[in-house]
């Protein structure tokens, strides 16, 4: 194969390092490896090792046009973002870091207080973003935040993403300490107007810039080209592709990517998410577009505990078709050893439980709420977030997906639930089911060859039938 036919996508991850070799041409996968993520020792090993599981797969290595890398390794991208009010550019701030890919490790609000400041710094944030007032509105709260900020042993960057008038001064004082700092636009320039897509830029710019040698991935710069974004980051881009089609391709529509890992539960959405119900008022901040919520409590096995204490260990038994005993044995198992893979017939059920129960209980999370508010002239029905009952698609990712015995009847569990009616999930979408861990691969490749990224992923996503569904496999949610 000639060098511009062939591209190699890597993902850094926390446990594995993963590639996919793929044919830019008939946009397929030709190969996959993967190897250990070494980030803490020497990531070349790791990639090395990964590499070579591809090249005695393929049989030889070709050369590759691209070599394109995203990254999750090392704890993932860990930010902090401060803003004035909790609900309005505190919020902001959180949306544009997750919207880059980010973990988001604290989020601080008002004033900041020496209490807060210790723990800012313990928190030890790779990116830290300070926003506050919309433009030509309070200027105090930024201002006495970054004083306080300058004086801390802080020691990453900073994006400051808050009111117009006071963003240079506020970066000159945190400049004057020795802190590398950006200034972007305000994430809120007026009220409840949201403009975020400027500071996700700018993180994905430091990002690319200064995290990846900072975690020492740029230690195998000869092996790649350039890592461009976290993993998550990579996965959002893949589903915009997928829901936004090309020039020559159209897409799948709205839809909704549920990425349940062992620590988290990532859900993305690329939809509207207006309301869509006669006399539906909207409530709160506007939704993005293109969303991801990240859920630290619903893992498939460092967030065990979160999902039993959510749920209940009798319902999760139940959902899972065991008696106590048998239940709280198989979860034993499970919660024992996160790298575990479900053993036999208990195992598996009590996996496909939990997951079953991580995506419904995430999806909700996602998705928008309707209230009844009682007025002087009558109830009206307000919307909080983003209604999703017309989403066309829902597609699954990870692990517990892939590997899972009903893949089914988990991905069934993002979708609306009639005795919940003021959720808005979606309703009827169809299923699918990412089970060769393509997105992120997706995501990458739409920088460079967006007609054969999308292609790619198109083909390679799995229908499912929720009637093929196993009986007692349902969402706890």
């Amino acid at each position: 194969m000639s060098k511009a036919e062939i591209a190699l996508l890597i993902d850094f991850g926390s446990t594995y390092t993963k590639l996919r070799a793929v044919d830019l041409a008939a946009a397929r996968v030709i190969g996959s490896g993967q190897g250990p993520s070494t980030v803490d020792t020497d990531i070349n090993e790791g990639l090395t090792a990964a590499l070579a599981d591809l090249e005695a797969r393929l049989g030889t290595l070709p050369d590759f046009n691209h070599r394109l890398a995203s990254s999750s390794a090392a704890g993932g991208l860990r930010m902090v973002t401060v803003g004035l009010v909790r609900e309005l550019t505190a919020e902001a701030a959180c949306r544009a870091a997750l919207g880059a890919g980010a973990k988001l490790v604290g989020t601080f609000a008002y004033q900041l207080t020496p209490a807060d400041v210790a723990q800012i710094v313990a928190l030890a944030p790779d990116i830290l973003m300070l926003t506050g007032g919309t433009d030509g509105g309070n200027v105090d709260v930024i201002r006495g935040n970054a004083d306080r900020l300058a004086l801390a042993e802080l020691c990453c960057p900073v994006v400051v993403a808050g009111n117009r008038a006071v963003a240079d001064e506020v970066a000159t004082v945190l400049d004057e300490v020795g802190l590398a700092v950006t200034v972007t636009d305000n994430v809120m320039p007026e009220f409840n107007t949201l403009n975020i897509e400027p500071a996700r830029a700018a993180i994905r710019r430091l990002f690319i810039d200064r995290i990846v040698h900072a975690k020492g991935i740029d230690r195998a710069r000869k092996m790649f080209d350039a890592v461009l974004m976290p993993t998550p980051a990579a996965v959002l881009e893949g589903a915009r592709l997928l829901a936004d089609g090309s020039t020559e391709t159209p897409g799948l529509g709205s839809l909704v990517v549920v990425d349940v890992g062992g620590a988290t539960t990532d859900v993305h959405s690329i939809a509207d998410g207006s309301p869509t119900g006669d006399s539906v008022n909207e409530h709160g901040l506007p939704e993005p577009y293109a969303k991801r919520t990240v859920e630290g409590d619903l893992g498939m096995r460092h967030g065990i505990a979160g999902i039993v204490a959510i749920v209940g260990e009798d319902t999760l038994a139940a959902s899972a078709g065991l008696d106590r005993p048998r239940f709280d044995a198989a979860l034993e198992a499970l919660s024992a050893d996160i790298d575990h893979l479900p053993e036999g017939d208990d195992q598996q059920a009590v996996d496909c439980s939990l997951a079953c129960a991580a995506v419904g209980i995430a999806v909700a999370r996602h998705a928008g709420q309707l209230s009844v508010v009682q007025t002087v002239t009558g109830p009206v029905t307000m919307q909080e977030g983003k209604d999703l009952g017309g989403v066309k698609t829902v597609i699954g990712t990870g692990g517990a997906l892939a590997h899972g015995s009903d893949p089914a009847a988990i991905i069934s569990s993002a979708l609306a639930d009639a005795a919940k009616p003021l959720s808005l999930r979606p309703t009827s979408a169809a299923l699918m089911l990412d089970a060769d861990y393509l997105l992120y691969a997706v995501g990458l490749l739409a920088a460079v060859e967006p007609e054969a990224a999308l292609k790619l992923g198109l083909d390679n996503l799995n229908p499912l039938d929720t009637k093929e569904a196993k009986d007692g496999c349902s969402s706890a949610a």
